[in-house]
């Protein structure tokens, strides 16, 4: 005979909660490998499809093959032409990128000696010369300067700091050592850093602030763990097993 104070017997979960359990935890293991590669299969479809009609027909892969292969596109049947049934349509996805790549390195090479060098600047010469275009080609050409220049540094370090106020923390990223102005100016008797703070769950949009370096935590996590960290909204540690030690 059971009494209140008996301790209860845990229930075993049922079918359906078993099933439900199970199909959760596959899409915990699926969707991130299926979303990066639909995420990597539809940028190299939108790059292909950016790319090939560009390139002239006789280039086509589907052209190349049936030229090898001595299919012509047309043959003639009762003195019309039609197209030929045994014409091969090829659609090789991921070309258009290799296309893409090789063409980008050869203009590239081409800008890096002094006839493309002195083209650029002619080019150049006449967008300043036009109102309206000038500042959208200066705008675009700063942000890709800025990206994909290899003399450009990213950020060095992950930080801690102390803001809006003392006592709440943030996650920064230094940038570099405040020069110029900035540092005359703000009259700091030591270092002055450039802190990036990101916004959660987009890291791309943040703040620029400027922190005396004594005031700035550096941490022990890569950028690259601190950016899981802002994204996730504070869910995914560098170190699963124990967030209170840093990764080694």
């Amino acid at each position: 005979m059971n009494t209140p104070f008996d301790p209860e017997t845990p229930r075993r979960p049922g079918l359906f909660s078993r099933l439900r359990a199970s199909f959760l935890t596959g899409i915990v293991v699926i969707a991130p490998v299926g979303l990066t590669v639909w995420l990597i299969w539809t940028v190299i479809g939108w790059v292909d499809g950016f790319v090939w009609p560009l390139v002239p027909s006789a280039w086509q892969p589907d052209a190349l093959v049936n030229y090898w292969l001595n299919h012509p596109r047309f043959i003639d049947q009762n003195g019309t032409r039609v197209p030929n049934p045994d014409w091969i349509n090829v659609n090789v996805r991921g070309v258009g990128v290799i296309v893409f790549l090789l063409f980008t390195v050869f203009v590239g090479w081409i800008a890096k000696g002094f006839i493309g060098r002195s083209l650029i600047r002619w080019a150049e010469s006449l967008v300043e010369r036009t109102p309206v275009v000038r500042s959208i080609y200066s705008g675009i050409k700063q942000i890709s300067e800025t990206i994909f220049a290899q003399s450009e540094r990213s950020f060095e370090k992950a930080c801690l700091i102390e803001y809006p106020r003392k006592g709440i923390w943030a996650i920064g990223f230094i940038s570099t050592t405040a020069k110029g102005e900035i540092s005359d100016r703000a009259g700091s008797t030591g270092a002055l850093l450039s802190i990036f703070v990101p916004t959660t769950p987009n890291p791309t949009s943040g703040f620029l602030l400027f922190f005396p370096a004594e005031d700035v935590m550096e941490l022990d996590m890569t950028v690259e763990d601190a950016a899981k960290l802002v994204i996730s909204a504070g869910l995914v540690y560098p170190n699963g097993k124990d967030p209170t030690k840093p990764k080694s």
